[in-house]
């Protein structure tokens, strides 16, 4: 049997790391689906992902990188464009974000703001 996991199942999210998959810091953690559940049972989406993919592609990030990144993109976006940790730092507003939260403490929370859309 092919584990994917610690837990056993192939179908499990990856075990929590002690940082931000993003960031580095150690901080509280959430789940990225780096294809989001509302996509999930879309044709666009179950035609390129497997289920595997669909629910086990997963980033724990800290609460601001994770609000960075849907506070500057769609579902959409996201799915077709970033669904990897490598693709969402090859992006340049992501990346500076992230490089500039990183210089931060754990509890530091950046101020909020509305996209430049």
């Amino acid at each position: 049997m092919d584990v994917a996991s610690p837990s056993g199942h192939a179908l499990s999210p990856p075990p929590r790391p002690e940082q931000c998959e993003l960031c580095k810091r150690a901080a509280p953690l959430t789940k990225h689906h780096l294809i989001p559940r509302a996509l999930h049972n879309k044709p666009r989406y179950r035609k390129r992902y497997s289920r595997e993919e669909r629910l086990t592609a997963i980033l724990w990030l800290c609460h601001a990188c994770h609000r960075h990144i849907h506070r500057l993109y769609s579902e959409r976006e996201l799915a077709d464009q970033f669904a990897s940790r490598e693709a969402l730092l090859a992006n340049q507003e992501v990346r500076h974000f992230v490089e500039w939260l990183s210089t931060k403490p754990a509890g530091f929370k950046p101020k909020s703001r509305r996209p430049k859309r």
